[in-house]
């Protein structure tokens, strides 16, 4: 269908969605602390991916590391992340909403926008709810709204396996008073940044001077900003298939790399990986990013676009390594990650109809 601009927008989020699927694997873990993540060893460095709602009530989360949240939850079952299962599971969802005759755009494994123009959107959020549990056995959350944004927030307060709508009307009622933070696309750097402005609510947020905001985050950013304050955007839900602007590989080492030797030898076959994924589907890279992370947590981008776009490998493994020698010398390496990002195709839906997409 392609894009179009609907009354309704309800954002679809599958309660964790991991963990749930690993339960439905594994029914004796229903009602235990379930953490997924890594390789399921929380002696190595890996990071939580999901946590069920029993582990959450320690104060697990996601991108915690996994030692610490094993500390947390002495008891927990940790698993390793298992990838092609939730593709499989993630995809027999998205196929029963499409079912339901309307657009859905994805967002990821376990999040997708729905557009709708019905009279009654609750009764139709309870539908997809029904459904996907039918098919599934796994719950979801519906947020309405009268835009992404707002659908896309509501959603939180509907978890978990409720509908919640948020609308221009209750906006300023719901949201007013709550801390920037708590909305999509603000995270406690942004957040910072705000609070140096005098901006710590949602209401103040709405109310800033755009000149403000775009001095401080650019014209598109920052005019974004501002429109998220009062959860303005789009109601347009887009189901063309999704286009990866780019393919990203990373480590996280067990142990710390700490001579440039290494760094170079593990750059060069993250490299080879990154150009691999971007030429199985056939598209030259314009811009090369690197990702490093010092022991004991400390992490730096750094990002370069090519003279010209090139299908090299040999290109794209020099231009990482004239971004690793403005690394910091001496320091010991914990994670490596290379980003290469491809020219579009015509057509192409790319990165999404916001500037954020994908999980908060």
């Amino acid at each position: 269908m392609g894009p179009r601009r609907f009354r309704w927008v309800l954002h679809v989020d599958l309660d964790q969605f991991l963990a749930a699927v690993e339960v439905l694997r594994r029914p004796e873990l229903a009602g235990r602390p379930v953490i997924v993540g890594g390789r399921g060893d929380p002696t190595e460095r890996a990071v939580v991916s999901t946590a069920s709602y029993e582990a959450r009530a320690y104060g697990v989360g996601s991108g915690m590391p996994l030692r610490v949240a094993a500390r947390k939850v002495p008891d927990a079952v940790i698993l390793p992340v298992d990838r092609p299962v939730y593709e499989a599971a993630s995809g027999h969802v998205m196929d029963t909403l499409r079912g339901l005759g309307t657009v859905v755009e994805v967002l990821g494994w376990d999040e997708a926008f729905l557009g709708t123009d019905v009279e009654d959107p609750e009764a139709f959020a309870r539908r997809a709810q029904r459904a996907v549990l039918d098919a599934t056995a796994l719950h979801c959350s519906v947020g309405i709204g009268d835009t992404r944004v707002r659908a896309k927030i509501a959603t939180g307060f509907g978890k978990p396996a409720g509908v919640y709508r948020l609308t221009a009307e209750s906006w300023t009622s719901v949201m007013g008073e709550r801390p920037v933070v708590d909305m999509w696309g603000v995270g406690s750097r942004v957040a910072r940044r705000l609070a140096a402005h005098g901006i710590g609510t949602v209401s103040q947020l709405a109310a800033a001077d755009e000149a403000v905001l775009v001095g401080e985050f650019g014209p598109r950013m920052g005019a974004w900003y501002g429109e998220l304050g009062r959860g303005e955007g789009s109601a347009v839900v887009d189901d063309t298939p999704w286009v990866a602007r780019g393919h990203s590989r990373e480590t996280t080492y067990q142990r710390n790399l700490t001579t440039p030797e290494q760094v170079t030898a593990a750059l060069g076959e993250l490299a080879a990986q990154a150009h691999a994924d971007t030429e199985a589907e056939g598209r030259p890279v314009f811009r090369v990013g690197l990702k490093v992370r010092y022991a004991p947590f400390f992490t730096r981008t750094l990002s370069r676009k090519l003279p010209a776009p090139t299908r090299s490998l040999d290109e794209v493994t020099a231009a990482v390594l004239d971004l690793a020698a403005g690394l910091e010398p001496g320091r010991e390496v914990r994670l490596l990650g290379v980003r290469a990002e491809m020219v579009m195709p015509s057509g192409g839906a790319g990165a999404g109809s916001t500037p954020v997409r994908g999980r908060v």
